[in-house]
């Protein structure tokens, strides 16, 4: 059984982006539970909302995979910021969950995860002695974050231990040395940098060296990544020679090659292996639905399907082959690819594929659809939108839907950005 999370309450009102409300408030519950239909309920356009057999879908996909593969998962959390979709990830299995910020790290611990994940260097001194008190008085409480250099290691054991003097019975902040890539971003570009800052750690007050970790997203072919991942296990090994634990924890994996990581670390005795993708949770209609892995495994690319689906309005049609939707920045996610068009519901409800339509530029609130020839369309009519890379769509919407298959509203999730 999965820990229980403490889901706060969250409103509709007039303040709700996508919902047209002028009465008073009501909670997210009372609003689910009204089932009211996505053409004919409360809403306006633009509307992001998540179709629930897309996410039951996803989520189930990748629980499936991990736990086949023998791998933990801490899914990464900032894809949605959502303690509704947290919790069903952690009901699926997940062993924790990611974040990539110290926000969110105190987010998804006020909404009561046991296992947290911190993707990144913590160099801030309040927020590492806050995580050293939170150790000290919840011993279910477990954190793990990174460090690449010989400074994060001293801010961090200055900060738990002042002057070298840890606290008597305080449990050490555990840290993971992190690999980087030539070019990329953080993390020791050697194995000598790696080891360096291991022993940074074992001669430093308040802290121990879990294990280590990576990140793959930036290389881009699968003999890089599969290079990277032998890096990572020969770091692994080498802290275990020299400093401990004898089973390291080795945390890797974006949302492109985790069938790669799979091969590579599902199983293994020698390692702890965590897996941390995240955007599976959505997926997508672009960016994830060209890389997914499952484009290569034999369960094949409907394993995962685009959960949101962003609802527009034409608003007009001033020349021929050019139609004009309510829709731009403030809405839609843009950094890895234009919104994508997939149908068209017209004002009579009749729908139709939205084949050879092209959204080719934004504006904050206009959309500029390319409609081919032969295909009508008139002001009022609606479009339905996925997206590319779900990672930076979420904290457009403070609140969205989830529909069911009849486009009638079963939950609504908060987001926490």
């Amino acid at each position: 059984m999965s820990e229980r999370l403490t889901i706060p309450t969250e409103y509709v009102d007039w303040r709700t982006k996508g919902l047209w409300w002028p009465g008073e408030p009501v909670t997210l519950d009372e609003f689910a539970a009204r089932k009211d239909h996505l053409f004919t309920g409360p809403f306006t356009w633009p509307l992001m909302v998540l179709r629930a057999s897309a996410l039951d879908r996803n989520i189930a996909a990748l629980a499936d995979f991990t736990r086949d593969h023998r791998l933990l998962f801490a899914p990464h959390g900032k894809t949605a910021m959502s303690p509704v979709l947290t919790q069903r990830q952690l009901d699926a299995g997940a062993w924790g969950i990611t974040a990539a910020t110290a926000n969110q790290v105190l987010d998804f611990h006020r909404f009561g995860v046991r296992r947290i994940l911190l993707a990144n260097e913590l160099l801030d001194p309040k927020v590492l002695r806050w995580a050293a008190a939170e150790l000290d008085t919840d011993p279910d409480f477990e954190f793990l974050f990174y460090v690449d250099s010989p400074e994060g290691v001293a801010v961090a054991s200055e900060a738990v231990a002042p002057h070298g003097t840890m606290r008597e019975g305080a449990r050490p902040l555990r840290v993971l040395i992190e690999r980087g890539v030539p070019g990329g971003r953080t993390g020791c570009r050697t194995r000598e940098d790696v080891l360096a800052v291991a022993r940074e750690v074992a001669s430093a007050q308040g802290l121990e060296t879990a294990g280590v970790a990576g990140y793959e997203g930036p290389l881009g072919d699968a003999d890089g990544v599969r290079g990277f991942l032998d890096d990572l296990l020969g770091d692994a090994a080498a802290l275990a020679g020299e400093h401990g634990p004898t089973r390291p924890v080795l945390s890797v994996g974006g949302s492109a090659w985790f069938d790669l990581v799979a091969e590579a670390l599902g199983g293994r005795e020698d390692v702890l292996p965590i897996l941390r993708s995240g955007a599976y949770v959505a997926h997508d209609d672009g960016l994830y639905q060209r890389t997914t892995p499952y484009n290569r495994l034999p369960e094949g690319p409907e394993s995962l399907s685009g959960a949101l689906e962003l609802w527009a309005q034409v608003t007009s049609v001033p020349e021929e082959g050019l139609a004009i939707v309510g829709m731009g920045r403030r809405e839609a996610n843009h950094d890895q690819g234009f919104p994508i068009p997939r149908v068209l519901r017209r004002t009579d409800g009749t729908v139709v594929p939205a084949e050879g339509v092209e959204v080719f530029d934004l504006n904050d609130h206009h959309a500029y659809l390319r409609i081919p020839d032969g295909l009508r369309v008139r002001p009022g009519d609606l479009f339905s939108f996925g997206i590319s890379h779900p990672c930076t769509a979420f904290d457009r919407w403070q609140v969205i839907p989830v529909i069911d298959d009849d486009d009638r509203v079963v939950d609504a999730t908060a987001t926490y950005f």
